[in-house]
């Protein structure tokens, strides 16, 4: 049961480093496109680095559906709090609400039926 916490430990990691590698570069917007392209793909195989165990060890345990639907709730929390605490940006309401939405398909994918 512990070692099923190992992939969503290492997805929450790798999603950090993917936000960075993503969305970092927009506070430096006076830097050449070419730089921070490449410092944004030094910082993705950091990322790389844990997504690829994250999923190898995961699917010991989930299918690849439940890995991905992780992977992406599991963004939408860094993301969350990327975008107020780096960004500065506020969270609106109608994102909260379409959040919880995809949150909601996190029920039908790891449902039992």
């Amino acid at each position: 049961m512990i070692r099923s916490f190992v992939p969503i430990i290492l997805l929450t990691i790798s999603n950090i480093f993917m936000i960075f590698a993503w969305y970092g570069h927009l506070k430096f917007k006076s830097s050449a496109l070419w730089v921070v392209i490449l410092v944004s793909w030094l910082i993705a195989f950091a990322e790389y680095c844990f997504q690829v165990p994250a999923n190898r060890i995961g699917h010991q345990y989930f299918s690849a559906a439940q890995l991905k639907t992780m992977q992406e709730v599991i963004t939408l929390v860094v993301f969350c709090v990327f975008s107020v605490f780096y960004l500065k940006e506020g969270l609106k309401w109608n994102y909260l609400v379409g959040f919880a939405m995809m949150i909601g398909a996190v029920f039908f994918i790891f449902k039992k039926w």
